[in-house]
């Protein structure tokens, strides 16, 4: 992995809430081909993250590159090498699956041209063509997250970023966005924000767990489970995310 350059490589990322530091000296490295999972308790510094890692808050320190382009310095650039799904996917429900997908299309900046073929595409990988003439208000929560997903991957960005994917799914819609996702990591770059270690461990090339905005551990699950010898998963984390750290 080392001889491939990454899709993604953050150094040195800090952000203050007034005085509060919620992320501190924070380095991220992904690469092509590879999921890596993003944990931590709620207020560990995930959501702030995420939002700079998609130019959607800038950071008080560090530097961002998607593909060798420098976020802060040109961000259309940078973002068109960017699929993002936030927490609440940003759909709008009017529509029909397919016309937002155009929409979603000509915002990333496809040509008029590959229009139509970058929509089929996403229909296909989605498993959506069958709802394609469907207005998205009428799907159930587990098509619209799928069509969430669409819309991050209609460009076939090098980078996928996904926050918390499968939160409120049941478990059928569970195992099947657990089964696209597997599907995306293996031909891009895949960034899974997830409560969930189960999740994590079936997805997760490596895993990145941070506390109280810092990292604490960033490794392969089988590097987490070496941290704790004897102990689960559960424990490893409850371990890391609540002791003391350097």
């Amino acid at each position: 992995m080392s001889e491939t350059l990454p899709s993604l490589r953050a150094r040195n990322l800090s952000r203050r809430h007034g005085r509060r530091m919620v992320l501190e000296a924070l380095d991220l490295e992904l690469y092509p081909g590879e999921v890596l999972g993003l944990l931590g308790p709620n207020g560990a510094g995930k959501s702030t993250t995420m939002r700079i890692l998609t130019g959607n808050l800038a950071p008080g320190t560090g530097s961002v590159e998607i593909c060798g382009v420098d976020l802060l310095e040109n961000p259309v650039a940078a973002k068109m090498h960017l699929g993002y799904l936030p927490e609440i996917p940003p759909l709008y429900r009017e529509l029909t699956v397919a016309e937002y997908l155009r929409l979603a299309a000509r915002l990333h900046r496809v040509l008029e041209s590959g229009v139509d073929a970058a929509v089929a595409q996403a229909l296909q990988r989605c498993d959506l063509a069958g709802a394609a003439k469907r207005q998205i208000g009428n799907l159930s929560k587990g098509f619209q997250q799928r069509v969430g997903i669409a819309q991050a991957i209609v460009h076939s960005p090098a980078v996928i970023i996904l926050d918390e994917p499968t939160a409120g799914l049941d478990p059928l819609q569970i195992r099947e966005i657990r089964a696209l996702i597997a599907e995306l990591g293996r031909s891009h770059g895949v960034i899974l924000s997830t409560h969930f270690l189960p999740e994590a461990e079936a997805l997760c090339s490596r895993v990145l767990i941070l506390r109280q905005g810092r990292a604490v551990f960033s490794g392969t699950i089988d590097g987490l489970r070496q941290r704790c010898p004897g102990g689960s998963l559960e424990d490893c984390f409850v371990h890391l995310t609540r002791a003391e750290t350097a």
